[in-house]
C-alpha cells in the first residue's frame, strides 16, 4: 500500500480539501506543549488544524497507528484507528470536531451548514476520497465509528501535559 501522506502532498487539490473544509493541514505537525501518552507509548505528531490543534500517531508503526486529536484548549481524544480510517472521516465529516455529543442530529445541523456556504462540497470531498482510493462509509456510520473509537478504544491513549503531569480532558462525549 502506498502511502497516504504521499498521496495527499501530491494532489494539491486533495490536501486543499482536507486543508479546508477538513482543517488538516500536514504542515502543522508541532504540538504547542510538551505532551505524553500515559501509556508511554511514541507520540508523534504528524498534522494540525489552523486552531492549534495538532493529530498525533500513538505507537510505532506507519501510517495504521491509531490517531490522537489534541486541541489547543486541552482536550484530547482518539479520533480513528490509522490514517485511512482518519481521512474518511474527515472527507465524510469533516466537522466532526463540532459533534461533541457525537449525535447524527448535531453532524446533520454543521453539515447543512457547511454545505449551505460551499455548495460543491460533496463533489470536492467525493473526489479527494477517490484520488486516494478510499471508500468512504455514509454519514451515520462514520459517525457510529468514531463514537466506537472515542469511547471504546481511546480510554487506552490518555493524553497528559508533561510539565505537571495532568491529563487532558475528554474532547469528545460518547
Amino acid at each position: 500500500m502506498s502511502s497516504l501522506i504521499a498521496a495527499i502532498r501530491v494532489h494539491a487539490d486533495v490536501a486543499a480539501c482536507l486543508s479546508w473544509p477538513g482543517d488538516f493541514d500536514l504542515d502543522r505537525g508541532d504540538h504547542v506543549e510538551e505532551v505524553h501518552l500515559a501509556s508511554g507509548a511514541p507520540l508523534e505528531g504528524f498534522a494540525g488544524d489552523g486552531a492549534g490543534g495538532t493529530y498525533f500517531f500513538c505507537g510505532d508503526g506507519g501510517e495504521e497507528r491509531p490517531v490522537l486529536y489534541a486541541d489547543s484548549e486541552g482536550r484530547a481524544a482518539l479520533v480513528a484507528v490509522g490514517l485511512p480510517e482518519l481521512l474518511c472521516l474527515l472527507l465524510v465529516i469533516p466537522w466532526w470536531h463540532e459533534c461533541r455529543g457525537l449525535t447524527l442530529q448535531e453532524s446533520h445541523r454543521h453539515g447543512a451548514e457547511y454545505r449551505n456556504d460551499m455548495p460543491d462540497l460533496d463533489r470536492r470531498l467525493a473526489r479527494a476520497a477517490t484520488l486516494l482510493g478510499l471508500d468512504l462509509p455514509d454519514e451515520s456510520d462514520a459517525l457510529a465509528r468514531l463514537r466506537e473509537v472515542v469511547t471504546v478504544t481511546g480510554p487506552q491513549y490518555t493524553l497528559i501535559f508533561t510539565p505537571d503531569g495532568t491529563p487532558y480532558e475528554p474532547l469528545l462525549m460518547g
